[in-house]
């Protein structure tokens, strides 16, 4: 099963195709300028735009960031289940509805034109340092089988990422940008995918 990783443009901002995937040409670039690119692509999944729905096999969103206040669990005691869209007990998409509108107004569940789900557990990393995380996402056991390329693919295809960089109502936004994002994985991906402590 295909998964996972970081954010891409929905309801405003870049449209799903609008980033480019090119990658720089095999042996330019340094593992520390590739070290530099993944403390870039880190800023971004540890960010609350992402990491609040990448959590452990206990299926509970997080809330956290400037938007929220203290870090806490999802409110209204929310379990996505094993399904990890709540069909379990009450789905993500009752309050977090499908749409191409915009999300405007503050503390109103975020929507976006796709399921809205949680990340699978594997790709589990909320309050993960980033040498963890990065482990992670060049594991192909825990990142959907993924090479560089398709992570970068990824983030250009699956809409509901996107929204992380156009959130809405107040929200802080992902740090960078959809396509400088892109850039840092296919650059971390021709340095060889190093991580810190390698």
């Amino acid at each position: 099963m295909k998964f996972i990783l970081l954010p891409a443009a929905l309801v405003a901002g870049a449209a799903m195709g609008d980033t480019q995937i090119n990658p720089p040409a095999a042996g330019s670039v340094s593992v520390v300028q590739g070290l530099q690119a993944w403390d870039r692509i880190y800023d971004v999944a540890s960010h609350p735009r992402c990491s609040n729905c990448h959590v452990g096999a206990e299926n509970v969103p997080m809330w956290s960031g400037p938007s929220y206040g203290e870090t806490r669990p999802h409110g209204m005691n929310i379990n996505a289940g094993e399904s990890r869209i709540g069909v379990e007990y009450v789905l993500c998409s009752t309050c977090h509805t499908t749409s191409t509108r915009g999300n405007e107004t503050p503390h109103e569940p975020p929507r976006v034109d796709a399921t809205w789900m949680l990340a699978p557990v594997a790709a589990e990393w909320f309050g993960k340092s980033s040498t963890e995380v990065c482990h992670q996402l060049r594991d192909p056991d825990r990142n959907g089988g993924r090479d560089y390329l398709e992570l970068a693919q990824h983030l250009d295809h699956d809409v509901i990422l996107h929204w992380a960089w156009n959130p809405g109502g107040g929200r802080e936004p992902a740090p960078y940008s959809l396509q400088e994002h892109v850039d840092d994985v296919l650059a971390w991906g021709v340095a060889g995918m190093p991580c810190p402590g390698d």
